[in-house]
Formats: structure tokens, sequence, C-alpha cells
């Protein structure tokens, strides 16, 4: 892929220094081509390397670990550490949460009465919990208290069933006799549905 030698006169095209050189120059430039484009890639953390990545770790103080932590949680971490600039509010708050966890794995909620931050969370996974944590106390005024609560998912299975019995009455009205006999009699129970 000799891309130079399009620009040289149709002489130099036979001459195997020149052939040599271009494709050197050709090979050169595909590197720098791709040097460049990793760094404006490095620039944003969507589509930074991992070396860019952690250099930003480092610059944020984050301690990340390899061994646990994906390249696609890390990004998100220092997009939300990136993000987190005054003023908050509850409806940031819960927007930074969702954006961390998933929709509706977090409620945020606020006592104002009491000054209590309460955010109802259901995480298994270590990281994002720290990462929750270290959210919320960066953005909570400093005259709330936050409490954490943990919360399971779980379903509940409902089964709907309809049953009846017989009924045969052993009296009429008025003809009843203390004692005698039952007042009605129950056949067995039937499912319908």
């Amino acid at each position: 892929m000799n891309r130079f030698m399009q620009y040289l006169p149709d002489l130099y095209h036979d001459v195997v220094d020149f052939v040599e050189l271009t494709e050197t120059e050709s090979q050169e430039w595909i590197s720098v081509e791709k040097a460049i484009n990793q760094l404006l890639d490095d620039q944003f953390v969507v589509s930074a390397s991992m070396q860019a990545i952690k250099r930003r770790e480092k610059i944020l103080g984050i301690q990340a670990d390899p061994a646990t932590e994906t390249l696609e949680f890390r990004r998100k971490r220092l997009i939300n550490r990136y993000s987190t600039k005054p003023p908050f509010t509850v409806r940031y708050l819960q927007r930074q949460l969702d954006f961390l966890v998933g929709a509706g794995l977090t409620i945020v909620s606020v006592d104002p009465q009491a000054f209590m931050l309460t955010v109802t969370t259901n995480l298994d996974d270590a990281a994002v919990f720290k990462e929750v944590e270290h959210t919320v106390k960066v953005l909570k005024p400093a005259n709330m208290i936050y409490q954490q609560q943990t919360s399971l998912g779980d379903v509940i299975g409902l089964e709907e069933r309809i049953t009846g019995k017989k009924i045969d009455w052993n009296y009429k009205l008025g003809e009843w006799k203390l004692g005698a006999k039952p007042f009605a009699d129950f056949g067995p129970e039937v499912v319908i549905k």
C-alpha cells in the first residue's frame, strides 16, 4: 500500500530506492495517523484506551481493581466523578444513581423535617455499591444524614382458584325443630376454575 508513489514523477516509479523510500514513508504515516486517532479518542472517557483511563483515575485519586472492575464500569465511574458539580437536587441524584446502577434499581427519598436522605438500592456488586456511596456523600448537603437501605428483588406469584359446594337445606322457613337435623348439609368442595 504505497500511497506516496503517485506523487512522484513516472520516471521514479521504476527506481527501487524510491519505491522502498515511499513504502517506508507510507508505513510511518500510517503509524502517525493511528497515534493521532488514539490521541483524539483518549480525549473522551467513552472512547479512551486503558492507559488513558488509568491516567484519569490517578488524577482523581481512584484506586481501581482491574481484577473485579470492568473497563465499562471504570468509564462510568469516571463520567460520574466528572459530572458531579453543584448545585444538586434530589432529581439530579436520582438521575446519577440510575446512570450508575440502572434505572429503577435505586430510590432516593428525603425527609426534610428530620434532615434525612435515604437511598434504597438493590445491589449485589461491591464496586458499584462503593461508587453509589461515594456519589451520595459528594452530592448530599452537609446538614443531611445519609441512610442506606437495602432492598431485595423477588417475584411473587399469584394463583387464582374458584371452588363451590352444593348446599341442601333440611328445613323450610317456619318448620325448623331445634336439634332434630342440621339446618343444611354441605356437599363436597368442587373446583370450578
